[in-house]
C-alpha cells in the first residue's frame, strides 16, 4: 500500500486527519493490505508465505472488529457497512 492510499484511508475512516490508532482506522487499513494480497495469492497459489501472512492480518482484523463490537455496537454497525464486511 502506498503512502497516498494509506493517506486517504486514514482522512475518510479518522476523528482528525493524524488519527492512526482508532480501530477504525486500523481496521480499514488492514482491509485494504488483506484486499491486496488476496488478489496477489489469487495469482500466486503456490506462494504460501503470503497466504500465512495474508491469514494473520485476518485473524487481527477480526480482534480488532470483535473488540470494537463491544465497545461501542454503532460504530462498528457503521464501519462494517462502510467497508462492505460480513458480521
Amino acid at each position: 500500500m502506498d503512502k497516498a492510499v494509506k493517506q486517504q484511508v486514514i482522512e475518510q475512516y479518522g476523528q482528525s486527519k493524524r488519527d492512526t490508532g482508532s480501530p477504525e482506522v486500523q481496521v480499514a487499513i488492514l482491509t485494504e493490505r488483506i484486499n491486496e494480497l488476496t488478489s496477489h495469492a489469487a495469482g500466486n497459489k503456490h506462494d504460501y508465505a503470503t497466504r500465512r501472512g495474508l491469514l494473520r492480518l485476518v485473524v487481527q482484523r477480526r480482534r480488532l472488529l470483535s473488540y470494537l463490537s463491544k465497545k461501542d455496537a454503532d460504530r462498528y454497525n457503521k464501519l462494517i457497512r462502510s467497508l462492505g464486511l460480513r458480521k
